[in-house]
């Protein structure tokens, strides 16, 4: 008789996302005259800028035509996408990476869950708290997270490196040396990131006690400062332990269409073993490859057209944070994030759980945030809104929690 993998009835109730889902369908079928906003999945509003959207025109000709009609990608991706990656992404910014160690997918959220499957079961993962829920998930479904301890919210072989406003929210060393270490840089939830000499210390800190970084950088068009790195590849050393995802949904809006790509570089070894050539080996065996037509609008983000057209849209979101920020700054809120990062991450009014004043929000002032202890139980006490919606529905949310 067949027999399930158990590690899926670990998992503690459905993903946040499909919690709030739920919550909001319930609520709105009580309330059908709500005006209801949403400040709470981190969805783009704004419609895919023409620069890609004309060279998907075009790619949907050509398969339209016997002889421009393509078929199964290459494993790796398309050239022409994987060398503007190289070119724009790494070598404009002073960092080796060559077309071979570029992987691309569709999405780094599919990465993010994929990449776990070239590790052994017995690693040790370390991850900050906060954090991006597929990163622990997609270790429990490997088995590879211990017991979970519904009191405290934690993994018993999860190590979790707190993130609160007490440090900034900057991950500390833990005093257990961890096999494999999730860093997202700009942060999602908390909107915040580190500086180039903090990253830095990371990378020498995984070179030294033979760890792997997993470097999720799906915000890094939003990064404003000169102190931040785009790249984990800034930092010295960082080709030899980390490996980077990267997504095209954010700074260009492809949430809907999907397109990603994952950078492992080849001086990544253990025990004599190419990780590059691991994950070649599992895409080409479980991934068939981001369609040619999205491939090709991937390709348009990087000409001058595009990059300047996804440059206004990004700058379109980080006004609407500026604006949230500032406002629940104003309003007496304690407030982080919105700098580098599409995301406003405040501490709950009054002592409220984070489910209570999502709840509180949604009934009172109709709308929708992100509860911070989805994420992780030190994010309990926080709460996230985004920045992709539209610059009108952030006001208006605004000026709605204001009277509260």
């Amino acid at each position: 008789m067949y027999k399930i993998n158990d590690n899926y009835q670990k998992l503690p109730g459905s993903y946040l996302f499909s919690n709030i889902a739920k919550k909001v369908a319930a609520f709105s079928e009580q309330n059908p005259d709500a005006d209801i906003i949403r400040l709470g999945i981190g969805d783009v509003t704004q419609p895919i800028a023409p620069a890609m959207i004309e060279a998907m025109h075009k790619a949907v000709d050509e398969m339209a035509d016997a002889k421009t009609f393509r078929g199964y990608a290459p494993d790796l991706g398309y050239p022409f996408l994987r060398e503007a990656i190289a070119e724009k992404d790494y070598k404009a910014r002073g960092c080796d990476i060559d077309i071979s160690e570029i992987f691309v997918s569709d999405g780094a959220k599919s990465d993010s869950g994929n990449i776990q499957e070239i590790f052994a079961q017995d690693n040790r993962i370390a991850v900050c708290d906060p954090v991006y829920p597929v990163y622990v998930d997609s270790n429990v479904m490997a088995g590879r997270t211990g017991v979970y301890n519904e009191k405290t919210q934690m993994w018993s072989n999860v190590i979790y490196m707190p993130c609160t406003a007490e440090n900034n929210f900057v991950p500390e060393f833990p005093k257990e040396t961890p096999d494999i270490i999730y860093l997202c840089l700009p942060n999602n939830p908390t909107g915040t990131t580190l500086t180039k000499d903090q990253l830095q210390m990371w990378v020498d800190y995984a070179n030294k006690n033979g760890a792997i970084i997993i470097y999720d950088a799906a915000y890094e068009a939003y990064i404003s400062e000169d102190n931040v790195a785009h790249s984990i590849y800034e930092c010295e050393g960082a080709k030899t332990c980390a490996i980077e995802l990267r997504s095209f949904s954010k700074n260009a809006g492809f949430t809907g269409v999907r397109l990603g790509f994952t950078v492992v570089p080849k001086d990544i070894k253990c025990a004599g073993v190419s990780l590059n050539s691991m994950w070649a080996r599992r895409h080409g065996t479980k991934f068939n490859g981001a369609p040619y037509i999205v491939q090709r609008a991937g390709e348009a983000v990087y000409s001058d057209a595009g990059q300047a057209q996804i440059k206004e849209q990004v700058g379109y979101y980080m006004n609407n944070a500026k604006v949230i920020y500032t406002g629940l700054k104003d309003a007496g809120y304690q407030v982080f994030g919105g700098v580098n990062a599409p995301y406003i991450w405040l501490k709950t009014p009054e002592n409220m759980t984070s489910w209570d004043f999502f709840d509180f929000l949604l009934e009172k002032a109709n709308v929708v945030g992100t509860p911070g202890s989805g994420f992780g139980p030190s994010g309990e006490g926080y709460f996230r809104l985004t920045a992709f919606g539209s610059y009108e529905n952030s006001v208006r949310a605004l000026e709605r929690i204001k009277a509260l």
